[in-house]
């Protein structure tokens, strides 16, 4: 699913990005080291533990001008972090002064489309200190999707689903008359992209990293998001070690690696051997199976697995039309793949399109028993997909960028699985999800994960489910239809069953847009639409920072809502500190209990109960436990008042956003 944010009448009006706000200080400006664009302090345990430094480009020197904060869907601003980038025309530079010693750095960018879709390219200059220039080459080949799911890259297209009901025109535009006008590009989205780039030397706290637009790029403007300032250690080498060079792999790039791939694996399969894949970049345009084996890179700075997206001659089984870069196991039909360990390179590809029979991601297949750590995915439809029943895979250190769907997904009875202190930055769907797609994912743990910016749908999603926990991690700036963090009963996933707890969270700038139903989500939404959800589901420690609307919602689909309840959700200890609506939005039949959730600038009513909308004499439907310690509120007084207990009706459908303050130590 999806999110927009602050003002609903702006949702699908915004289209190319708002106009700068103000012309930012050209002056030279201390190192502010930020996380999810917060103060580090308000985020302290939570989320992934990496190895670089994030700077905000609005907090850094620039002669440009500063875009945001905006988080009205279809706008450059709102899929930037924190809400907020700097501009660049031609001559103008964005500059950050280094926080601590580095020699690689990483740019969140986002440069115009061609007229007619595909991308373009531009140059963007970057010194040290005025001198060492280095030129990268930015593209916007992977960016700028438009349009109805499953999306075009063509920002003339007519609309895709001409029969589906459209929020622009609030009707469904093949049965209405006068036929509606609808702006094109429509929906335009997935703006931004990164680079990284090896300094060639270490530089020292201080020093200041000038990234230029020169004097007439062929881009009219480039937005600079953010930089990541890193210190990358030296290549890790294995001599024992099936190496692919011996096996005829091009560590330059020119030749196809595949052939050579499969006969290092298997050679270390026959000699009880690790492979090793030395510092290059490597030509893969097709699946590598792995079963059985071990595959080290140099690290993911010094590997690079590259391919380029291959149509099929004929569709495969599984409906897919392409194939291209990525390391699959064994799919579970055909028993699967166990003792995989990958650790240590890139997987990079040049998916621009969204196909969902596609398999282009950069993991996949089912994997027991396995390892992924130190991986770097980018341009693949997914970074992650598995496809079980599979058992016992931990998947760390690694980051996931620039996808066109999920950046993880564990699909049907992934079991004993641990996801921990990975970093996940623009996925075009979920960053991490769950899906019990059938046969139950059960004893999972996704724990200390950083999610940022899914341009579609929800930071961290669980998909029904048994025994999964959600903990410790940071989701941040959700677009439209979705939210931060999000329990399902959907897409014809298992019923929840044992327990699902998610655990000190935090979640910050969510609570966003649902386009469909035109209504704010929370912050953490619990949805009921498949069948009842009634299993131990406990939220526990989440902090809920600067949300857009709600805080937490529990709602169910209008055609199900006398058919389905959420019952017995347990929210203890958590602080809200933020919405630009209520603290609980009640859109279902059932109920759920509260103690210890401490609220403050709080924008609507705390609780805004509309249950399932049949407004008895008896009140709502949906019943408001309290056991005590629910304190705090905003602008209309306690958000847990005695009066609007246990079921008061307070249903105001789309009550008016109030800004709140950023957020602070609590």
């Amino acid at each position: 699913m999806a999110v927009a944010s602050a003002t609903v009448a702006a949702v699908g009006l915004s289209l190319v990005g708002s106009a700068g706000t103000a012309l930012a200080s050209t002056t030279s400006a201390a190192p502010v080291v930020t996380r999810a664009a917060l103060d580090p302090a308000l985020v302290a345990g939570r989320g992934a533990g990496v190895g670089f430094l994030d700077q905000e480009a609005e907090n850094a020197a620039t002669n440009g001008t500063l875009i945001g904060p905006d988080r009205a869907a279809y706008s450059l601003p709102a899929e930037a972090s924190g809400r907020k980038a700097v501009k660049l025309t031609g001559g103008q530079y964005v500059e950050f002064t280094l926080p601590a010693a580095a020699n690689a750095i990483t740019v969140r960018y986002s440069i115009p489309d061609a007229p007619n879709g595909g991308g373009i390219t531009a140059p963007l200059n970057v010194t040290v200190n005025g001198k060492n220039k280095q030129v990268m080459t930015l593209t916007s080949e992977f960016s700028w999707l438009y349009n109805q799911y499953p999306f075009s890259n063509d920002p003339n297209a007519d609309l895709l689903h001409a029969d589906w009901w459209i929020t622009e025109c609030a009707c469904v535009p093949a049965f209405t008359e006068p036929k509606p006008v609808i702006t094109k590009p429509f929906r335009p989205m997935h703006f931004y992209d990164e680079q990284r780039l090896l300094l060639g030397k270490t530089y020292k706290a201080g020093d200041k990293v000038r990234l230029t637009v020169p004097a007439g790029s062929n881009a009219a403007w480039t937005v600079i998001d953010l930089l990541d300032s890193e210190l990358v250690g030296k290549p890790h080498v294995r001599l024992v070690a099936s190496n692919v060079l011996a096996f005829g792999a091009d560590p330059t790039g020119r030749r196809e690696s595949a052939d050579a791939f499969d006969r290092a694996i298997a050679f270390a399969k026959k000699w009880h051997l690790k492979v090793y894949v030395p510092p290059g970049v490597y030509q893969v345009n097709r699946h590598i199976i792995v079963d059985d084996v071990t595959i080290e890179g140099a690290g993911n700075w010094y590997t690079v697995i590259r391919g380029s997206e291959v149509a099929l001659t004929e569709p495969a089984e599984d409906g897919s039309v392409h194939t291209g870069v990525g390391f699959y196991g064994k799919y579970a039909e055909d028993g699967g793949s166990s003792n995989v360990h990958l650790s240590g390179f890139t997987i990079q590809g040049d998916v621009s399109e969204r196909i969902d029979t596609d398999q282009v991601n950069g993991i996949g297949g089912a994997l027991s028993d396995s390892t992924i750590d130190g991986l770097y995915i980018q341009h693949t439809k997914v970074g992650m997909w598995f496809d079980g029943p599979m058992d016992n895979i931990k998947i760390t250190d690694s980051i996931i960028v620039d996808q066109m769907a999920d950046a993880l997904n564990f699909r049907k009875g992934v079991t004993n699985s641990l996801v921990s202190n990975n970093f996940i930055r623009n996925t075009g769907d979920d960053g991490l999800a769950m899906w019990s797609d059938g046969v139950a994912d059960a004893n999972n743990v996704y724990d200390h994960n950083t999610v940022q910016t899914p341009t579609l749908a929800n930071g961290i999603a669980i998909y029904g489910g048994t025994n999964n926990t959600v903990s410790n991690n940071l989701v941040a700036d959700p677009i439209r239809e979705g939210s931060g963090l999000h329990a399902g009963s959907r897409f014809g996933a298992t019923a929840f069953d044992g327990h699902l707890k998610f655990t000190n969270n935090t979640v910050v700038r969510a609570g966003t847009y649902e386009l469909n139903w035109n209504i704010g989500l929370g912050a953490i939404w619990i949805y009921a639409l498949d069948k009842t959800i009634d299993a131990d589901i406990q939220v526990t420690g989440d902090h809920y920072l600067d949300s857009t609307y709600n805080a937490i919602m529990m709602v169910s689909e209008w055609g199900v809502k006398d058919l389905v309840q959420i019952r017995g959700v347990k929210f203890k200890n958590l602080r809200i500190d933020g919405t630009g609506t209520s603290v609980l939005s009640g859109r279902v039949e059932g109920g759920a209990s509260f103690e210890n959730v401490d609220a403050r600038n709080v924008g609507a009513v705390g609780i805004n109960n509309c249950g399932s909308f049949h407004f008895t004499p008896a009140g709502s439907e949906f019943v408001v436990t309290d056991l005590g310690g629910n304190d705090g509120g905003g602008t209309t007084g306690p958000w847990m008042a005695s009066w609007e207990l246990p079921n008061t009706i307070t249903c105001d459908d789309r009550p008016p956003v109030v800004v709140p303050p950023a957020p602070s130590p609590w």
